[in-house]
Order: C-alpha cells, then structure tokens, then sequence
C-alpha cells in the first residue's frame, strides 16, 4: 500500500494523496474565509491547526457570476490552493503558480482545462489558486480595501513564499502566470509593491484591458446595489448573500446596452465588475508604469490568439449577423484617440463590419494590452518574449479560429479534458498535439530557465512567435493594431 505524501507547512502539517506517480495536496488555505466580520476585508493569514489536515479536495467555489464556469458548491472557504509536485522531499524544483480567467466574475482552480500532470511530470512545482471574484472581489466600497482580488494573491503568493520548500519548490524560483482575467491579475500584480520580491518572472496570456476608474465603478456599485434593494455600503452589501450578490451582478452584465451612453467602453465590453485604478492597490494602468519606469521590469513571457474576439461571437450565436451600426458603435467606443474609427476603416479597406467589430474588441481587450506589456517591460529593463497563437481551433467546424482560451489547453496538455473537446474536437489532430507540444514545452523552458526557445521581443525588431502548424518567429504579425494603438496604450474604462 502506498504511503500517502505529507507536507510540513507554517500553518500545519497536510496530507495530500497520489495521483499518476505525483502528489497532490487541494484545497489548502492561504486565508480565513471572507465572511462575516471578514466580508469584502483584505485577506486575513489562515488559523493553524493541530494534527495533520486532508488535502483531498479541492475548496468550495466562490461564488460565480455570468456564464458559470464551475457549479456553485457549499461552504465559504475560498481563499484556498491546489499543489501538485512530483517529489515533495526533494528541494529547488521551479514553481508556477497559475491564476485562472474567467471575465473576473467565474472561474476555479479546480478547472480540468488546468489539470496540472503533464507539467508537473516535467518538474514543475504547480500551484492553482482561488481567489474572489465578481463583487466579491472587485466592487469599489466605502471603508474597505479595492481590488480586494488582488490582495488574495499576493496572500496566496505570500503562502507559496512560506511554504513551498515543504513540497519541493524553490521559493525563489517563482513564475505567475495567467490567461484573460489572470493575465491582467499578473499585469497588475508586476506593478503592485505588495507583490514585489514575491515571484521572479511572469506568463500572461490574453491580457485583458478591462480596467475602470473610480467614478465609473462607483455609479456600478450604485446599481449593483440598487438591484439587490439595498446602500450601495459594504455595510449593506454585507448583509447580501454572497451567491445572490453575483447573481445581481450577472444581472446587471445583461442591461449593459441600457448603460451605454454613460458607461461607454465598460458597457461595449460586456463585464461589470472589474480592476479599479484606485490610486493604492492599483496605482494606473500596468503597461503604462511599466513604460514610465514607476515599475521594475522582469522575465515576461506575453501573448495572445489571433481571433480573440471570436469565441465570444460564437458563443452568443453571432458569428457572421454583426451590422454596420454595431460596427461603428464598437469603434466609436473603443479605438484609441485622436486616430479613432476611420484608422481602423483605413487599415483594413474592403472590411465587412464583422471584421471591423472583431479587429477593435479584439485589439482594445486582449491584443494591444498584451503587446504593450510587452513592450512596457521591455521598456522598464525586463526581458519579454512575445507570441501570437495562430493555430485554428480544430472543433466546431472551425468557427473558432485561433480564438480567445484555445491556448489554456494547449499549455496545459489538457487536450482530451471536456471543456477542451468543443475546441479541438476528438481526439486532437497530430497538428493539435504538436501545437501543443511546442507551446507547453516553452513554458517548461521559461519558468526553468528564462528563456521560453525564440528571440526576446524588442521594439525595433518586434521578434514574435507565431504559434500554428508550423511555427515561425517573425515581425509582430498585426502590424495595423500596432501602429493605430501607437503610443495610446489602453486606458482605464471611464464615465462618458
């Protein structure tokens, strides 16, 4: 009979169990659970315990809003962690610490697209955090902590730093990474003196651009509150069931279209709850303190798909019906000043307003904010190494295109998990699995050494690994983005 792994933390001893030849500690808490007294406060370090703890499931949701992405589950412990490690008594394995997507209104680290085997088995130390999202984690309340969100993070990070020797890692061989609203949690966590000295390099895919300033997520919490039937007070939203709280704000994502005159690019976007640049968590946008110099740079490895916005338009069954007052609205909203909707229109002569629409949404949440912290930490002295992930998603038809997400299974190895076979359809093509060969193994390789096995991106050259069937390293493939967004990073979400 096998022995079942132990690990010895600051906090208590775990018991975790075997599972393909690696040892898998879940639900680990880095935190007190956020409720009552601790309703919406900055995380609070986890009581210890006596004895020896089970580390056999994962923690309880926190609670979702939108699309769910994870079926709501009892219990209020959400300020937890997964750990799979392939030799908790060995010592210096590297450790990533993945932060998941999910718009920052769903997601969880017990997510099967992250199944962390195929990396672990290559000698990573994985660690897959929960944190607060929606409301929970992000709306601006009197009294209380913004980006809340955030906080748990680098609480999170501050547990791997304690304890990551007990499962094999090496604390100061630390690589965050994320993909959407984890990308833009690892943008802002690069310029965040709280996280400094906690991790040493950085993976963000599809960094999202959803950032809002303190009088647009204001007049939000104002209506979030309004929707429940109560002060928009942490006080009053406290009293608020945590579940139905994010079921309010999955509400108010749907009468977005009514706020658009007011709420502008935050309404075109389609997510409430998000990022605020508050001035203290949050100081400005990540790219541009990066650029400034008010941020040290690091070891970035930073991309994002060629058709981002597409997954989006097939999932709300629009793919191939967007009209030329869309268009135009998407880019009266979203292209960046003074060069504004008749760049885009200069750029891309003969475009159908479907490509007009695609190309904006997708430069102005995912391309141009990826790109430019790139460029950003380059400028800050970092080193950056950039890719565009080509590759059309096999499934569906081909729909999807090189589309938002289709790289999370991709660098995982999870190309048989079921939220991956609507993707890459069954079983994945040779092309597929070699895709995502290429693509895990440079994450090996980055979060080992640096160096993910193509030239760092400069701002002269723009050395870019596009990802398909084959590869190459050339120039930045989307040259008319790159000189419409010139100059004009993308800026936080305001009242118009």
């Amino acid at each position: 009979m096998l022995v079942p792994p132990v690990a010895h933390t600051t906090e208590g001893t775990l018991r975790g169990r075997l599972d393909r030849g690696l040892a898998v500690f879940r639900g680990v808490p880095y935190g007190r659970p956020p409720v009552g007294p601790l309703r919406f406060a900055a995380p609070v370090p986890p009581e210890r315990w006596d004895g020896v703890r089970d580390a056999f499931e994962f923690g309880p949701v926190v609670p979702q809003s939108g699309p769910l992405t994870a079926e709501p589950t009892t219990g209020t412990d959400w300020l937890t962690l997964n750990v799979c490690t392939p030799d908790p008594g060995t010592a210096g394995l590297p450790v990533l610490v993945w932060i998941h997507g999910g718009g920052f209104m769903s997601g969880t680290a017990g997510d099967p697209l992250y199944d962390p085997t195929e990396l672990a088995r290559a000698g990573l130390v994985v660690v897959a955090v929960n944190y607060r999202v929606g409301a929970e984690g992000f709306a601006l309340l009197d009294g209380v902590p913004a980006n809340r969100a955030f906080l748990d993070q680098v609480a999170a990070l501050e547990w791997v730093r304690r304890n990551i020797a007990a499962f094999g890692g090496d604390p100061d061989r630390v690589t965050v990474a994320g993909q959407s609203a984890g990308a833009s949690s690892v943008a802002a966590l690069l310029t965040m003196d709280r996280a400094r000295g906690l991790f040493r390099r950085a993976v963000a895919h599809s960094v999202g651009g959803n950032l809002a300033t303190p009088a647009l997520a204001t007049e939000v919490t104002a209506a979030l509150a309004k929707q429940v039937g109560t002060a928009p007070t942490a006080a009053a939203l406290a009293e608020v069931d945590p579940w139905r709280l994010a079921a309010a704000v999955t509400e108010l994502n749907a009468t977005l279209p009514e706020h658009l005159p007011r709420w502008g690019r935050l309404a075109q976007a389609g997510v409430t709850t998000v990022p605020v640049v508050d001035g203290e968590v949050l100081t400005e946008e990540p790219w541009t303190a990066l650029a400034a110099g008010r941020a040290a740079g690091t070891e970035l490895l930073v991309g994002h798909t060629r058709d981002e916005f597409r997954l989006f338009a097939v999932l709300a069954g629009r793919h191939g019906g967007y009209t030329e007052p869309e268009a135009r609205t998407a880019l009266d909203q979203l292209a960046p000043r003074p060069a504004g909707p008749d760049a885009y229109r200069a750029a891309l002569p003969g475009a159908t307003p479907e490509d007009l629409l695609t190309a904006v949404t997708s430069d102005a949440l995912f391309r141009m904010p990826s790109l430019h912290l790139a460029e950003g930490n380059a400028a800050a002295g970092g080193t950056s190494y950039l890719f565009e992930l080509a590759f059309p998603a096999p499934g569906m038809g081909g729909l999807l295109g090189a589309c938002h997400g289709l790289d999370i299974p991709l660098a995982f190895g999870t190309l048989d998990s079921p939220p991956a076979r609507p993707f890459l359809g069954e079983p994945p093509t040779p092309e597929t699995v070699e895709v995502s060969r290429e693509l895990r193994q440079a994450w090996i390789d980055f979060v080992t050494t640096g160096n993910p096995g193509w030239a760092r991106y400069e701002p002269q050259q723009q050395l870019t690994r596009v990802l398909d069937a084959p590869s190459e390293t050339v120039r930045y493939p989307e040259q008319a983005s790159r000189t419409i967004w010139a100059g004009q990073g993308p800026t936080a979400f305001d009242l118009t």
